[in-house]
């Protein structure tokens, strides 16, 4: 009998090339397609890879179990890799692999695949899922295989591959840039793009408009948190409510992508050491990320949003690393779990042209005290205790200043 092996498929151009190249290897390819709301053809990649050669192909519907158990635990973290990446690939592979590691035990597969590069931080995301969740699982990696790497020196040998093997394929040397999408964004990179002085047009981007391009009047909305989550958006312009996780960011991507809100360009640190420059685009996402830092000001005590910043760097470097089933994860998952008991309440927001701006909050929950922060009342507060404060303060940095400053006393 073949050896089965199942294949992460997106119907793209290696993925494609891929699975014939096991084909012709002797496998018995199974192509895993996994709904993670890309808004591309599922049935149409389902039809190619049964052409290309695939025995059988999956294709799963994971857009909620995506939201609520990864884009959430994000947004609850205010998680963002180097200061700006929402990270939308990286919260995406760990729920592929887990899928196909459930396909691979149900086919009684002995073998894994996937198409992503040895020069990446993909691969990484998926093997790590793999060996955790099957520590027996073997893994075919071809852009790390000596054969592969010999016949396929880039895009242009697959590109002419794929052309001799009548395997149809969108990206084209007109148009030589790679793109990943799915629910939460796309992102844009190689080819052209290598060359981080180069972008794209306006009419490339996918997700969003161009904010000269988005209306002239501003969209109000407002954001009610239970625990850290979303839980109900309000278009006051019109009236329109959405409480369901799925439909709640489905509607903030289009409220964003209306307003020009989410494109990011930028040169990040992969994994394996090496710059790459990405172009994203991740709309209803960058309005969650805003209101959700702005409910955590008004209901999260100083100390421990003082820590989970502190911590927050490292859980994103965690999700980007491919890091997300390791046992350091789950213990700050579980902290910022602890976190957001008592992050409740509404945010209100402007959206325009391209900017997503705060005009309001209010929480049950609320540690603001503004009889306290009033300066035009006492609210219990007495001023004059902030003069012991501030002398207890002072003791070891006159100490410092005297030490080195010996000659000026």
């Amino acid at each position: 009998m073949k050896q089965k092996v199942v294949l992460a498929y997106s119907g793209g151009l290696d993925t494609s090339v891929i699975l014939k190249w096991l084909i012709d290897k002797g496998f018995d390819v199974v192509a895993f397609i996994a709904d993670l709301g890309q808004e591309e053809d599922l049935d149409a990649a389902k039809e190619k890879a049964l052409k290309v050669g695939a025995s059988k192909v999956y294709i799963e519907d994971v857009k909620k179990e995506f939201v609520t158990d990864f884009i959430f635990p994000s947004i609850r973290a205010n998680a963002v890799y180097e200061g700006r990446y929402l990270m939308g690939t990286s919260l995406a592979r760990p729920l592929i692999a887990k899928k196909q590691i459930e396909v691979a035990k149900k086919e009684k597969a002995d073998f894994v695949s996937h198409g992503a590069t040895g020069k990446g931080n993909d691969q990484v995301r998926f093997e790590l899922t793999y060996y955790t969740l099957n520590p027996k699982i073997k893994v075919i990696a071809p852009w790390k295989d000596a054969e592969f790497l010999a016949q396929f020196k880039g895009r242009s040998d697959m590109l002419k591959y794929a052309d001799k093997h009548g395997i149809p394929v969108k990206v084209t040397k007109e148009k030589p840039y790679s793109t990943d999408a799915n629910l939460m964004h796309i992102s844009y990179e190689a080819g052209i793009l290598e060359d981080p002085k180069q972008t794209l047009d306006d009419e490339d981007f996918q997700m969003t408009k161009s904010p000269k391009e988005a209306p002239d009047k501003e969209t109000a909305i407002e954001i009610e948190f239970k625990h850290g989550n979303p839980v109900n958006v309000k278009n006051k312009n019109d009236g329109t409510v959405k409480t369901k996780p799925l439909e709640l960011f489905q509607y903030l991507n289009r409220l964003g992508k209306e307003n020009g809100i989410g494109r990011i360009d930028m040169v990040e640190n992969r994994f394996v050491g090496i710059k790459s420059r990405g172009i994203y685009e991740t709309p209803g996402g960058t309005i969650l990320h805003i209101a959700h830092r702005d409910i955590e000001g008004l209901t999260l005590d100083r100390e421990v949003a003082h820590l989970k910043d502190m911590l927050m760097p490292k859980f994103s470097e965690l999700v980007y690393y491919g890091f997300w089933y390791s046992p350091e994860m789950k213990f700050l998952q579980a902290a910022f779990g602890k976190s957001q008991e008592h992050i409740n309440g509404t945010v209100y927001l402007s959206l325009y042209k391209g900017n997503c701006s705060v005009t309001g909050r209010e929480s049950k929950d609320s540690l603001y005290n503004q009889d306290l922060s009033s300066m035009d009342a006492t609210g219990g507060y007495d001023q004059k205790d902030a003069l012991g404060f501030i002398k207890l303060n002072a003791v070891r940095l006159k100490a410092s200043s005297l030490r080195s400053k010996k000659d000026t006393y």
